[in-house]
């Protein structure tokens, strides 16, 4: 047998039904989309669209706010971060920043910075500078005996009350 010979078995492939061929085919006149109406037309694509009835969309409630000019942070968390020093990734005696971060696969960098947070434990002393850190990952940063500079502006304390 050579492949050129090679055929499916009979009923293994079937013809596709070809719609809208006379009334004798079966699937002629309305080629099996009813009589009028939005579905029976071609370049029926209304998504969402319920009948006239509000969509769904529409009628649930809309909550939270998205800020237009915000900043979006890459998280890496101090256990991740240690993990990396104990891997080899990082060096815990040369200063460590955004690029480094990247360069070992700490970090993705397509946002706005990295943002360091506590979650895990660190025992290397590290210098570490990124764009944000939370107060619980600067605080264990320094009980290991390291360093932690924020290249971000950290927000002042404003009232919130009005003071005019």
């Amino acid at each position: 047998m050579r492949l050129n010979e090679l055929k499916d078995k009979s009923g293994a492939k079937k013809d596709r039904m070809r719609v809208g061929r006379g009334i004798g085919s079966g699937k002629g006149k309305t080629a099996g989309r009813g009589h009028k109406g939005a579905k029976s037309r071609s370049g029926y694509v209304v998504k969402g669209f319920e009948g006239g009835q509000m969509p769904i969309h529409m009628r649930l409630p809309k909550r939270g706010f998205t800020m237009l000019n915000g900043r979006v942070y890459g998280e890496v968390n101090i256990g991740r971060l240690q993990k990396a020093i104990d891997a080899g990734k990082l060096d815990a005696k040369k200063p460590i920043d955004e690029d480094v971060l990247v360069a070992a696969g700490v970090a993705r960098k397509e946002k706005d910075g990295v943002r360091l947070l506590g979650k895990g434990a660190i025992t290397s002393k590290v210098t570490i500078t990124v764009a944000g850190a939370s107060k619980a990952a600067v605080a264990a940063v320094e009980k290991a005996g390291g360093s932690v500079t924020l290249t971000a502006p950290v927000k002042s304390e404003e009232k919130t009350s009005g003071d005019a």
